[in-house]
């Protein structure tokens, strides 16, 4: 995966205290069993972090890192 892929996995085993072997790409916010509160945290982060808006409200629970990666990677290239 990307460099991208790579910094949200930090932010989310940092917010999220998510054992490292539950994220992959392929694993959705619903299945990681984050809440609405830390889809909040994370939107915030990676604005902060990563320097790329993700409202909140783009953050569904079905969503998947690797989704959520390609999302910020489009941002940054568009920027």
């Amino acid at each position: 995966m990307s460099a991208t892929y790579d910094q949200l996995v930090e932010i989310l085993a940092r917010l999220h205290d998510t054992p490292a072997d539950r994220i992959s790409p392929e694993a959705t916010f619903a299945e990681l069993d984050v809440d609405s509160l830390t889809m909040v945290e994370i939107s915030i982060r990676i604005e902060r972090d990563l320097g790329v808006a993700v409202g909140d409200d783009e953050l569904r629970p079905d969503l998947t890192l690797g989704g959520l990666a390609g999302l910020v990677d489009a941002r940054r290239a568009a920027v």
